[in-house]
């Protein structure tokens, strides 16, 4: 039995509240999709299950899981997952036929008509009207309007206690379609609400500037209660026949909040009410993607997701983003009601597992140590609290690299890190290896900024289409896709952990663009490139693999590993051209070779990976390392100065893995201990300053984290079964 934690959040009993989680399996553990959600006495509580991954002997090595429990208020509660029993529960399921979708008192028909979202909404069997939820009305910067048009809804999860229903279409003009749009709701059984998820992507080749983009409550009649909240400690409620609430940097600025945001920051909701019903809408993460405005009077609301003449946002092609609000239907609740469901909205309850269960499922790196330290755990805390938040809606989730900017990489703006090193990964790794709740937000926040603006959705550039853009300025202006700078296994936890499958279509869309760029006639030729772009590649396409046990993504990988031994053969090491005229060793850029080969060797068992592994890490041992025992950072005077990329330590550790020989990490420790004086302040606040369309908070990037975080760890490891930590 798997014990699902819910911590102690809320004063107030949540009743059958939906809940989801991911559980991996270790090979050959579950043949097959089964199991049961039940509390300690053994009731069965509704669920629903599907396998997101399988081991190559086709049982489940990854199970998602819904299911609507009992939480009770001012108290922690411990639920199970056994695979004992293989029931259901009862429960008042979410019924679809075609476009047609029931949940609780709500029925709604989809529409597939230009500028119309549904063609009807109904509540307690009344008629609401098409328009009592509009279409999202786009507006650009030369004041053009654009018409709106879904070709085609299909079901995205098809469950019966939770539906998504996705709609693709366009924002037209003049009958030609320009950008494209999508649409996801997400209807929960016995619930009174759904979650509306819109997406717009640049799909030109210029800037898109908004001007506004907002979503539209019509009603029948007038609204007698027409409100506007803001959440943060307290709630501030605005209630009159015409209110309005604007979030933008100057509010974010002067507005103290103690929480980490990642979490949660607060809640925005407007409603309006007449004596009978309601309908109130909360957007999802509204502060930290500002701009936002809501308005309220008695004709319905204004959802302004852009709202006009507040802030700046440009979108340059190929970037999309997904903003989402929670629509509640209601027979005039209480105001503190519907601030209650919109804050559980913004801070859900998630179940917490014990890291023992992913320990042993061995689906993760080896980054659980039998007897961790405790200053070693503090250190690594504060390593992934100290990061800056940078709200905004197009930056949240993603973090400048201060020093890239500094350094002029930019052209005098923000040069954002674009989730470099694989931050989403790190984040789920740290979920996985303390348990602890927030380390699952950020994953979610990163992941969710990866998926939408820091991948190319449109080029005529097939050499751009689906990659992740290098750190560069505006995420994506001057930018370029490399195999170096591109990551899949952070969106591959996302979709475990979440059941998204857009996370599994993008990483399956990088690997696509990593094909494609391996074929680049740089990639044939010794020493024309670093390497790490072909190790940054390797590590991609083994992911893939064994995520997917499809052996199409090693089809690549053996020439990738004949490029290795023919460079290595002609100059004898892995050396990186710098300058026309050097050829130098770049300790971080051969280690990510070897551990990317690392990772290979575990699929294939090719003893000539073996012999270059240890031949690369032996070379590096005896050449690379300075009198202090540190290693330098790159071959030339002018850069041998002290290293502090740990990369060099998952080389280390992999050569212990294959020798068995504690040189290698007696060679690895002042580097570990250089790394630990280091340490991150793991305080997440800091000034406010505002740049551009962005609002940050604190200094410090995502890329320090990311980039030792599972180098760090499988070092420790290795030393803690070796007896020398």
């Amino acid at each position: 039995m798997i014990k699902l934690h819910f911590e102690k959040i809320y004063n107030k009993n949540r009743n059958r509240e939906h809940i989801y989680f991911g559980i991996p399996f270790k090979k050959g553990e579950l043949p097959t999709v089964r199991g049961s959600v039940t509390d300690a006495g053994g009731n069965v509580y509704p669920s629903d299950l599907r396998a997101t991954a399988y081991w190559n002997d086709g049982s489940v090595k990854w199970l998602f899981v819904r299911s609507m429990v009992d939480l009770p208020k001012n108290a922690d509660v411990c639920y199970y997952f056994g695979t004992e029993k293989n029931e259901r529960g009862s429960f008042g399921p979410v019924i679809t036929r075609g476009r047609e979708i029931k949940t609780g008192n709500i029925k709604v028909l989809l529409s597939e008509k230009i500028n119309q979202l549904f063609e009807r909404v109904e509540f307690n069997d009344v008629d609401l009207g098409s328009e009592y939820i509009s279409c999202p009305v786009l507006t650009d910067g030369g004041g053009t309007v654009y018409d709106f048009k879904i070709d085609n809804w299909h079901t995205k999860e098809n469950s019966p206690i939770c539906t998504v229903i996705t709609g693709d279409g366009w924002h037209t003009r003049g009958g030609e379609k320009v950008y494209a749009a999508r649409i996801n709701l997400t209807f929960y059984a016995e619930k009174d609400w759904f979650e509306l998820g819109y997406m717009i992507t640049n799909t030109t080749n210029s800037q898109l500037k908004i001007k506004s983009l907002v979503l539209n409550h019509r009603r029948k009649s007038e609204s007698t209660r027409n409100t506007v909240a803001v959440t943060n400690h307290e709630t501030e409620y605005k209630t009159g026949e015409s209110v309005r609430t604007v979030i933008d940097a100057e509010r974010l600025l002067y507005e103290p909040n103690e929480h980490n945001a990642e979490v949660f920051y607060g809640s925005f909701f407007a409603d309006c009410s007449d004596e009978s019903t309601g309908l109130c809408a909360t957007v999802f993460q509204a502060q930290q993607n500002f701009p936002k405005a809501l308005g309220a009077g008695k004709s319905g609301f204004c959802v302004e997701l852009v709202p006009e003449n507040v802030s700046n946002i440009i979108m340059e092609s190929g970037m999309a983003r997904e903003q989402k609000v929670l629509f509640h239907f209601h027979c005039r609740e209480e105001l503190k009601d519907l601030n209650n469901r919109s804050i559980i909205y913004q801070m859900p309850d998630r179940p917490m597992i014990n890291p023992r269960v992913f320990q042993d499922a061995g689906v993760f790196e080896d980054i659980f140590c039998a007897r961790p330290d405790s200053d070693i755990e503090v250190f690594l805390i504060n390593k992934a609290e100290e990061h800056a938040r940078c709200y905004g809606m197009l930056n949240w989730g993603d973090s400048p690299n201060m020093g890239y900017t500094e350094q002029g990489r930019g052209n005098g703006e923000l040069v954002w890190s674009n989730n470099e090193y694989d931050y989403p990964h790190a984040c789920a790794l740290m979920y996985a290896k303390t348990g602890i709740r927030r380390y699952m937000d950020y994953l979610l926040v990163s992941g969710k900024h990866q998926m939408d603006v820091d991948i190319c959705h449109f080029s005529d550039d097939p050499l751009l289409l689906n990659g992740q853009w290098e750190h560069t300025n505006g995420h994506c202006k001057n930018g370029k896709i490399v195999c170096s700078h591109q990551w899949v296994e952070g969106l591959l936890d996302y979709y475990h952990l979440t059941g998204d499958t857009e996370a599994y279509q993008a990483a399956v869309g990088i690997g696509e663009n990593v094909l494609r760029l391996i074929e680049m006639p740089v990639f044939r030729e010794s020493g024309r490139t670093s390497a790490r772009e072909t190790g940054w590649a390797l590590r991609t396409l083994t992911a893939l693999y064994i995520e997917t046990n499809d052996e199409r993504w090693l089809e690549k990988c053996d020439r990738i590993v004949e490029h290795f031994r023919e460079w290595k053969e002609e100059f004898g090491l892995w050396l990186s051209p710098y300058m026309e005229n050097t050829a130098v060793r770049v300790v971080f850029m051969i280690s990510v070779a070897a551990c990317s080969l690392m990772r290979y060797y575990r699929v294939r068992r090719d003893p000539g990976i073996k012999d270059m592994i240890l031949d690369a890490v032996d070379d590096l041992v005896e050449n690379a390392r300075l009198s202090n025992g540190l290693f330098y950072y790159k071959e030339l005077p002018s850069l041998k100065r002290l290293g502090n990329n740990p990369i060099i330590l998952e080389a280390l550790a992999a050569a212990y893995e294959l020798t068995g020989d504690t040189k290698y990490l007696t060679a690895g420790l002042p580097t570990f201990r250089y790394i630990m004086t280091l340490k991150g302040s793991g305080f997440f606040g800091g000034k406010k300053t505002a740049v551009g369309d962005a609002v940050l908070c604190g200094t410090a990037g995502t890329k320090g984290f990311a980039q030792m975080f599972v180098p760090f760890n499988t070092f420790l490891c290795a030393c803690v079964r070796a007896g020398i930590i």
